[in-house]
């Protein structure tokens, strides 16, 4: 079949089995060979390729509403509504996207990018179902790494107390990102395994219907003698308990098991859950027998080998300078502590883990459950370190003002992938957190200029009692020197990198680069431009801000982040507190909008931030404030 020729999943209707299992392997080579060119999530989409067929075959989209959690295995589902042609472009410049998105396809219902969303989204679709008096189905498909999310079992607790008309998918491939955790994930583990309820439970009912009925006294007993063989053969009623029929568990690669469970819970009056095992990266060897999470999601690879296509560089990744300096703290202070929220590749704490399996702790997909335990054991006099995505931080605000912040609790945070990160878009850019930091009482934000400043923040974090945020970027350093000696900077200072005379930009982080290229540029023509390495975003280094606003020269502000409520508007801030002219201040950033995936380079030039765009707007300035005189003539 040639995928390309795909408009409309309703063709999956009038296929046979064996049409089904040849359209799964060429749709299986199709996503090897297109994501070895663009990268992407190769491993939870090879493993859903049946699953997805099965569920089109079965269901009607768009009327059936199908909402996928995460997103990040949407591939399949995006080829059977007729974007095959697109996959050239994926996660790419204006391309298609990564996730689910409404404006590509009225098959996409739900916007997603973070785990555990689907089943809240389905409850409030199938209240408004009810509401308009509509008839269609509402199948969120969820990972079991999803599942252990709070808002997940909050949205099944509600579910299951609804009785509303639902079909879950648990998506069950014993992986998220890296291996799954926690309790939840033994409990599905013995469902897996639990063939002899299976057995059982059908024996049992084949016998109960054959007990005479007369009598509420024989049913009841009758059901009693069911549930408890019931529990005595498996502890996995938990979905029973909250109100589900439970289906499964179903091979997730097997066609026959698959309809035959989606049309019984098509039948079925109230939530049903469907417990659908399938295997992670199935059908391509490297990612098939990947343990480590490495083939969640890649970038350009050879289809031959699986060897990954990595630009050259000498220097580390930002995750493994910070990983790698907190190891070395952790050797010298057993009171320190790591804790991630299903992030140990990502995040390089591997080292960690096995050098101290007691101090390490992944909880999984619980980022506010990470950020209050970070605190309690901060309240016991230990130093947590929680190293979590800017993105996923975004979950545990509530934490941070309230567990962590008002109670001024000794926490360390490594917030990863701080600034734009490129293919993941929308839902993944680390581009708010200066903003909804900032506001709260307490806490220190930093993010520094290379790695040898990373590890010397990372000591000040050691040292400092109290909330400390320490932001770094996607990718990798400059491969500078690294001091051997690490000492901690004085909370609130700024480094001079370029003196200023005619202007000063102020900025941190990845951007300095480009505010020294802009100033150098401009120094050919005779300006003197200052480059301030502003390095704590709060507190803000007030002795050199008074110095600067009393010179009364032009200040740019530059910032990786939203403009709203960030270190520009700070800036802002101090002056108009202090009575200073304000209209000395301009900022460069990210504006009032979610930033789409694409090159980053080729995002922050759009909007202001690259050498040739600092050099217009500070000739801007200049030219406003009369400052420029002869030095261009």
């Amino acid at each position: 079949m040639d995928l390309l020729q795909i408009k409309d999943p309703l063709f999956l209707k009038q296929l046979t089995i064996p049409e089904m299992e040849q359209l799964a392997n060429e749709i299986r080579q199709f996503l090897i060979n297109s994501t070895s060119v663009t990268g992407g999530h190769i491993g939870p989409n090879l493993g859903v390729v049946e699953l997805t067929i099965a569920l089109h075959h079965t269901f009607t989209s768009p009327k059936d509403k199908f909402i996928w959690d995460v997103g990040h295995q949407s591939y399949v589902h995006k080829i059977l509504t007729g974007r095959a042609g697109q996959f050239d472009t994926l996660r790419q410049q204006d391309g298609l996207d990564g996730f689910p998105k409404m404006k590509e396809s009225i098959h996409d219902v739900f916007e997603t990018g973070h785990s555990s969303t689907s089943l809240s989204a389905a409850s409030g679709m199938a209240i408004a179902r009810d509401i308009k008096q509509e008839n269609y189905h509402v199948i969120p498909i969820i990972g079991d790494g999803a599942l252990t999310g709070g808002m997940a079992l909050e949205a099944l607790n509600h579910i299951g107390d609804m009785k509303k008309d639902v079909i879950v998918i648990l998506n069950d491939n014993n992986m998220s990102i890296a291996p799954n955790v926690g309790a939840m994930h033994n409990m599905l583990g013995k469902l897996r395994t639990s063939q002899n309820f299976k057995r059982a439970k059908k024996d049992v009912e084949r016998a109960m219907k054959k007990i005479p009925t007369a009598g509420n006294a024989i049913a009841n007993i009758a059901e009693r003698i069911k549930d408890s063989i019931k529990y005595l053969l498996v502890q996995g009623t938990f979905f029973e308990e909250l109100g589900f029929t439970y289906l499964g568990p179903v091979d997730g690669h097997n066609y026959h098991d698959l309809i035959t469970n989606f049309e019984l819970a098509k039948k079925a009056k109230g939530p049903t859950l469907i417990h659908v095992v399938t295997k992670k990266g199935k059908g391509y060897k490297p990612a098939e027998t990947d343990k480590s999470g490495v083939w969640h999601g890649t970038g350009p690879y050879k289809v031959e080998t699986g060897a990954f296509i990595k630009p050259r560089s000498v220097a580390p990744a930002w995750s493994e300078v910070i990983s790698t300096g907190l190891l070395e703290l952790a050797k010298k202070d057993k009171r320190i502590v790591a804790i991630t929220p299903a992030m140990p590749v990502g995040s390089k704490l591997e080292k960690f883990a096995e050098t101290f399996p007691d101090r390490f702790f992944d909880v999984g997909i619980a980022e506010q459950h990470a950020v209050t335990m970070a605190g309690g054991i901060a309240a016991e006099g230990l130093k947590p370190f929680l190293a979590i995505y800017s993105t996923f931080l975004q979950r545990g605000y509530d934490q941070m003002v309230h567990d962590i912040c008002r109670q001024k609790l000794n926490v360390m945070l490594g917030i990863d992938r701080s600034g734009l990160v490129g293919g993941d878009g929308e839902t993944h850019q680390g581009i708010f957190d200066i903003a909804f930091l900032r506001s709260i009482p307490n806490i220190v934000i930093t993010m520094p200029k290379d790695e040898n400043e990373a590890l010397h923040l990372l000591q000040t974090a050691y040292e400092f009692d109290g909330p400390f945020a320490l932001r770094y970027p996607r990718g990798n350093g400059l491969g500078v020197p690294i001091d051997q000696e690490k000492v901690a900077l004085p909370i609130g200072s700024w480094e001079t990198l370029l003196e200023p005379s005619d202007a000063v930009i102020l900025t941190f982080g990845p951007t300095i680069q480009v505010a020294l290229a802009a100033a150098n540029e401009l120094k050919k023509k005779g300006l003197k431009v200052g480059v301030v390495n502003a390095r704590f975003i709060k507190p803000l280094d007030q002795a050199m801000l008074h110095g600067l606003f009393k010179r009364q020269i032009p200040i740019l502000t530059m910032e990786e982040a939203l403009l709203a409520g960030g270190f520009g508007s700070a800036i802002l801030e101090f002056a108009e507190m202090n009575m200073y002219d304000t209209e000395l201040v301009h900022r460069t950033g990210l504006p009032d909008e979610f930033i789409p995936h694409g090159d980053v380079k080729v995002l922050l030039a759009k909007h202001g931030i690259s050498s040739e765009a600092v050099q217009l707007k500070l000739l801007e300035m200049l030219r406003h404030f009369g400052k420029l005189g002869e030095k261009l003539l």
